[in-house]
């Protein structure tokens, strides 16, 4: 008999799905829920945050933080797979799944706001922005429509582009010893100005597809 199927799945890139299917396998096997594997990645986001927080103490921090991200989305996308895999799926763990995302945004892009390497209003905004995107999103479920996981900046690419900044800041650093300045700003708050507008474009691309799938007289 099939257990219960979630209303929505964010598409896997197949490099990580290919990389998860041990882990998969190995979960199942030694029994461990879904929903441990979706509280891990909030500690994930944490130590990138810390991370980022104390890198202007030690820069080499700016090459680890990064992977803590990329943990961070190996574990949000290993969750659901274990959870399907192990028929374990339910409602609680769809919050379970979605909650620590949002928490982790936050986590990292305030820790990286409070680095050293940015005025900190960029980062909250990064953050923000983040939020919305994500609340967006869900909103088409809400409504009755789908969930819409478009868009420019998702969650995957809202890492990649400060793990981006972050890693480029260091080859700078180590280059000149100085955090250089580029038309204004620093390499991080370029990072999170292209994470800003993008979260803005897939916000509206997002909200676009919703209305456009809302039955004519629910409109």
């Amino acid at each position: 008999m099939p257990g219960y199927q979630p209303a929505a799945r964010r598409p896997i890139a197949d490099l990580f799905r290919a990389t998860a299917r041990g882990a998969t396998k190995f979960c199942v096997r030694s029994g461990i829920h879904a929903d441990a594997i979706s509280y891990f990645s909030l500690v994930a986001a944490g130590f990138a945050a810390l991370s980022f927080w104390q890198s202007a103490r030690h820069p080499a921090l700016l090459l680890i933080a990064p992977l803590f991200c990329l943990l961070r989305l190996w574990c949000n996308m290993l969750d659901g797979m274990v959870a399907l895999t192990s028929n374990e799926a339910s409602r609680r763990g769809e919050v379970l799944n979605d909650l620590p995302d949002r928490v982790s945004d936050v986590l990292i892009f305030v820790g990286a706001a409070h680095s050293g390497w940015m005025h900190p209003l960029f980062g909250y905004w990064a953050a923000l922005t983040s939020l919305g995107t994500a609340y967006i999103g869900i909103l088409g479920q809400a409504v009755g429509g789908q969930r819409e996981f478009g868009g420019w900046m998702s969650k995957p690419w809202r890492m990649v582009a400060l793990g981006l900044g972050a890693w480029l800041t260091y080859a700078i650093l180590r280059g000149n010893q100085s955090n250089k300045v580029f038309a204004g700003l620093t390499t991080l708050e370029w990072a999170c100005v292209v994470v800003i507008a993008g979260c803005l474009q897939t916000s509206a691309q997002r909200l676009a597809r919703i209305l456009r799938a809302l039955p004519g007289k629910s409109r």
